[in-house]
């Protein structure tokens, strides 16, 4: 498994916050630091999404390892069928690439469209679309920070607190399984 170090994670964090001009308070450091490596974080083999709770669960055989409030399209109910359309894909995916420098804090893609999505576009004559990626805030917000904890405001991706990016960018392994369900 390909996992980033919390210290590189960690020097993202701080770039990004800096480029858009936040301060950054770095804490005295504790007694007794604990190195986190691959052998001390969990092994997520597996990500649920869950769209009508709004939640994704990294997994690790079967058990949820960690859970997080997730925004998701401008349009969520329902299964995505074409580029523009809002929604958030719905089925079965992988994770295929990381952003550490997208537009928004962090991204991973997710492998849509996949064969379904495809059969189903091209029988309509309709594009599938794609980049649908788990990422945090927009570098350049357009909101205050309070609206994107609030509502759903994507294009179709999966969006999460920054902070929380850091944790899930650190915890699943390149390739893993995403299942995004209604």
């Amino acid at each position: 498994m390909k996992f980033m170090s919390l210290a590189t994670a960690l020097l993202l964090a701080a770039a990004a916050m800096a480029a858009r001009g936040d301060s950054i308070t770095v804490p005295e450091p504790a007694a007794q630091p604990v190195a986190l490596t691959s052998d001390t974080l969990p092994a997520v083999d597996r990500i649920v999404v869950k769209k009508t709770e709004r939640r994704m669960y990294l997994m690790r055989g079967g058990n949820v390892v960690r859970s997080y409030h997730v925004a998701l399209g401008l349009s969520p109910t329902g299964q995505k069928e074409r580029e523009g359309d809002f929604r958030t894909p719905e089925g079965s995916y992988h994770l295929d690439a990381r952003n550490p420098r997208s537009d928004y804090f962090l991204s991973i893609k997710v492998s849509y469209p996949n064969q379904t999505d495809m059969k189903r576009a091209r029988a309509r004559h309709w594009d599938t679309g794609g980049s649908i990626m788990i990422h945090g805030l927009p570098n350049t917000m357009k909101h205050d920070p309070e609206y994107y904890l609030n509502h759903d405001w994507t294009d179709g991706c999966i969006a999460v607190s920054n902070a929380d990016m850091v944790e899930i960018w650190m915890l699943v392994p390149d390739s893993v399984p995403i299942d995004i369900d209604p």
